[in-house]
């Protein structure tokens, strides 16, 4: 998996806008003005941070060396994902991708929500 490839899955997604809400190099999605993944374009190796059910991250931590916590966001709702030792497949990645976006969705607003279902 590369920048580019995560990039294109990440904004055809319904609701989904990128951006450089930190800084110049870091890359975020949000669905609805929700974050729900960002990587640094300026990284040696692609990495994501995705957001996590709280008890899936530490089984993806325990059973993935190429899974920790959330590289400076919240440790428990957070997981970076890192492609240095070709550990994690690009299934496996767009499978997390899409739980962080549909654990975003799940917390919307009632109005956010069938905002979003009209974008589909």
């Amino acid at each position: 998996m590369n920048i580019e490839l995560f990039r294109t899955y990440c904004i055809n997604k319904p609701g989904v806008t990128e951006g450089f809400p930190f800084d110049e190099s870091t890359l975020v999605f949000k669905v609805m003005g929700k974050m729900f993944a960002l990587t640094s374009l300026k990284s040696t190796w692609f990495s994501v941070n995705l957001k996590c059910d709280p008890e899936k991250a530490i089984t993806l931590r325990e059973e993935y060396e190429s899974i920790s916590a959330g590289y400076h966001m919240s440790k428990k709702h957070w997981n970076t994902v890192s492609f240095e030792h070709n550990e994690i497949s690009q299934e496996l990645l767009l499978e997390l991708t899409d739980h962080s976006y549909n654990l975003v969705v799940s917390k919307l607003t009632k109005k956010l929500k069938e905002e979003l279902k009209l974008m589909k």
